[in-house]
């Protein structure tokens, strides 16, 4: 008789307690401890256990694709050109910034058709500020700044666009004198980022030299600018600070400029296939970390100050032991003379209640840090030439802020997009991917930090459709969805302790796929819009 009333019992309890189950285990809010620093009662640092709730994973999903963005478009020579760009926030708000801009050419120039391309991302620190306003005046600086190869540095009359125009045109064979000669250009965009800081730091110098009168001179008063209108919009961009990546294609003659200055970091991939048809992605990194730990870099820098500061110059890889890049917009600590700073901090901060923290204990012959970059070129392959490859992809431009690098090795992203574009779905362990996507090394990389990456085992994720967010998802864990949960669910700023903001920008162009592309219209308002 019992054995009997089991059955229907135990089908009950299937019936009725498996959907309770379920509902238990979709509805429980799920949380992780974590050690974070805290302040104890005495006010000195301490580590404390806290816990926090732990995203799901489709609100991780959505995280990605925040600020995840993807656009292209087709040329009369049937190049389409894609780009796709995504951003993660550690910091609250965001501190990285980017930016892009395509010019056609005019159909009047001899040299058409054909286009210049711009893409920059900026990796700010110490506020946003720095990098928002680089995201509005890099790119305009660097096609003014070329502008005046070709003419006086006077803006002539009839204005930006038919200035732009007159830019890119090119009749002239290529001597070192012609303005299109890659020296140059490369001389140019390193002129421009340096203009541009120059007007960024000397900006707060300006609005206080233009609110002094004689009699304040003459008694040694100064002003209290704290409330000025200029105040904080000239001081801020220029206290924070910013590093700055930018590709320029000139697709015309099929070249390629990468400026750095910091520690994002530029690569390419470049397929090649041998004559059985077997192919593999070459890495070439395409920009050195500016950081002291670059030999190059540390070598700079100590020949530019006294020999007694050699050993101070760099601590731990760091400026005077504080500031990581070595190259950078802004941060002015690091470029005011002490002085400088505290006038400047007197006028506009203090009132502010923002006061300007005193320089590093080492600083005495500034500046020690600067914008001008590091300018590589190189012929680049831009499609519609004749090229063994079965794959209508064989190049690709990875620009990323160093959130994405110090997770992941140049190798790793390679492969990658390069899975990506294949078309790999799922979860691929890290050992099978070199089978599926073989790399290999080109130009290596020079690493501006002490990384510690394993990358021998776990898996990687192919599921994002925006090649960007796909880069960011399996830095910060790929196919091990629980590690990614957590790191995603920390919030700032506890966060800025496991993973930093990270920008991603993914550049590819593919032949004769012009009917999968809107065109997009180069009107003299798309030009303006853009710069």
């Amino acid at each position: 008789m019992l054995r009997r009333a089991w059955k229907p019992l135990a089908a009950t309890t299937v019936l009725i307690g498996t959907p309770s189950y379920l509902y238990y285990t979709f509805t429980k809010q799920q949380t992780f401890d974590l050690a974070v620093k805290v302040r104890g009662a005495d006010g000195m640092p301490l580590m404390a256990n806290r816990t926090f709730s732990m995203l799901s994973q489709n609100a991780v999903k959505d995280r990605l694709i925040e600020n995840a963005s993807s656009d292209s478009f087709s040329r009369p020579d049937s190049t389409v050109w894609r780009y796709a760009t995504a951003s993660v926030a550690a910091n609250d708000p965001l501190e990285d910034a980017h930016a892009d801009a395509i010019i056609a050419r005019d159909p009047s120039d001899p040299s058409a058709p054909g286009d210049w391309l711009f893409f920059t991302v900026m990796d700010g620190h110490g506020g946003p500020h720095t990098s928002r306003l680089l995201s509005k005046t890099l790119i305009s600086a660097v096609v003014l700044e070329l502008s005046s190869l070709i003419h006086s540095t006077d803006v002539p009359k009839s204005g930006l666009l038919e200035k732009l125009k007159l830019i890119f045109r090119t009749s002239a064979p290529k001597s070192r004198e012609d303005p299109q000669n890659p020296e140059r250009i490369s001389l140019a965009i390193r002129n421009a980022f340096t203009k541009l800081d120059q007007e960024l730091i000397n900006a707060p110098l300006s609005v206080l030299a233009a609110n002094l009168d004689a009699e304040s001179i003459k008694k040694n008063i100064l002003p209290d600018l704290s409330k000025h209108p200029l105040a904080l919009q000239t001081m801020l961009p220029a206290v924070s600070g910013s590093c700055a990546l930018m590709a320029v294609f000139d697709t015309t003659h099929r070249h390629l400029y990468v400026a750095c200055s910091g520690d994002s970091r530029a690569v390419a991939g470049i397929w090649e296939e041998n004559e059985q048809g077997q192919g593999s992605w070459r890495v070439e990194v395409l920009s050195e970390d500016q950081t002291g730990r670059n030999p190059s870099e540390l070598k700079r820098i100590q020949s530019e100050h006294p020999p007694d500061e050699a050993g101070s110059v760099i601590r731990a890889g760091r400026i005077l032991g504080g500031l990581e890049p070595s190259r950078a917009f802004g941060d002015a600590r690091y470029k005011w003379p002490r002085e400088v700073q505290d006038v400047l901090n007197r006028a506009f901060l203090v009132g502010n209640d923002q006061p300007l923290r005193s320089p590093p204990s080492s600083f005495k012959t500034p500046p020690y840090v600067t914008a001008t970059p590091v300018v590589t070129h190189r012929d680049f392959d831009f499609g519609s030439v004749a090229r063994p490859s079965r794959s209508p992809t064989s190049r690709f431009v990875v620009l990323a802020t160093d959130g994405l690098w110090d997770k992941l090795s140049s190798e790793d992203v390679v492969a990658l997009v390069g899975g990506h574009l294949k078309g790999l779905k799922g979860v691929v362990s890290k050992t099978a991917l070199p089978e599926l996507v073989p790399t290999v090394s080109g130009a290596p990389t020079v690493e501006g930090k002490e990384k510690k990456r394993n990358n021998s085992s776990g898996s990687w994720s192919f599921e994002d459709e925006n090649v960007s967010s796909h880069l960011i998802r399996n830095a910060f864990g790929g196919g091990d969805t629980e590690s990614l949960r957590k790191l995603m669910s920390i919030p700032a700023p506890i966060a800025r302790s496991y993973r930093d903001d990270t920008t991603v920008t993914v550049i590819w162009w593919e032949d004769g796929q012009e009917g999968n592309a809107k065109t997009v219209a180069f009107s003299s308002d798309n030009i303006k819009a853009k710069l």
